[in-house]
Parts: C-alpha cells; sequence; structure tokens
C-alpha cells in the first residue's frame, strides 16, 4: 500500500545552516533513502528546491492565474519527499518516525488514494 511522507520544514531554516550542517543534513537523508531501497520499500524520494523559484497556479473560470514564490503567508514548506510500499499505515508512521528530517521538520504520512469517494 503505498504512502507518501511529506517533509514540512519551516521556511528559512534552510538558509539559517551553515553549508557544513546542510550537507550533513542532506547526508543522513541519502543514507536513510538508501536503506529503504534495500529494504525494497522506497518508490522514489527527492528533496525540493526552496520556495524562491516556486509559483502557485489556479485556473478558475478557465483563466490560468500564476503567483510566484516566495510566499508571504506561508511559514513551513514541502521540503522532500519518500513514496513508500508499505503494508499498513501503522508501517509507515513507523518510518516516518525513524526519518532523520524527524528531527527538524515534521514528516506528514498520507496514503495514495483516488480524488473521488467510491
Amino acid at each position: 500500500m503505498p504512502h507518501m511522507l511529506l517533509i514540512h520544514e519551516p521556511v528559512g531554516q534552510r538558509a539559517a545552516r551553515t553549508e557544513a550542517e546542510g550537507r550533513a543534513a542532506y547526508d543522513s537523508m541519502l543514507r536513510w533513502g538508501a536503506e529503504l531501497r534495500d529494504r525494497g520499500i522506497l518508490i522514489a524520494a527527492e528533496s525540493l528546491a526552496a520556495l524562491d523559484g516556486a509559483a502557485r497556479v489556479t485556473a478558475a473560470g478557465g483563466k490560468a492565474r500564476i503567483v510566484d514564490g516566495p510566499f508571504a503567508e506561508v511559514k513551513e514548506m514541502v521540503g522532500g519527499f519518500f513514496l513508500l510500499d508499505v503494508a499498513t499505515r501503522e508501517e509507515a508512521i513507523a518510518l516516518a518516525a525513524e526519518c532523520p528530517a524527524a528531527a527538524w521538520a515534521t514528516v506528514e504520512v498520507r496514503a495514495l488514494a483516488p480524488c473521488y469517494r467510491d
């Protein structure tokens, strides 16, 4: 059962780290991802860039509206994700607790599902 772990980190946290601290955090995430891959449960994982180059797009009424980042009202951003194939929600939650990012960010656990109700 696929689950996504979304890493929600405070905006500005990356900029507050030294380069060595940032590289150490990133390396810990790479190592953890490799462990998940070795266990056969990692489908995909990526780190996302900061909000500076982000854009939000809506198309209400057929007219596109684009808002460029960074977004002043945002207090946290999705900094990355791990897409896992695990047996249960409980297993996904246990893995989220093991995620190195849980020490400096919030790890949200979401099951994959269609966007409609059965």
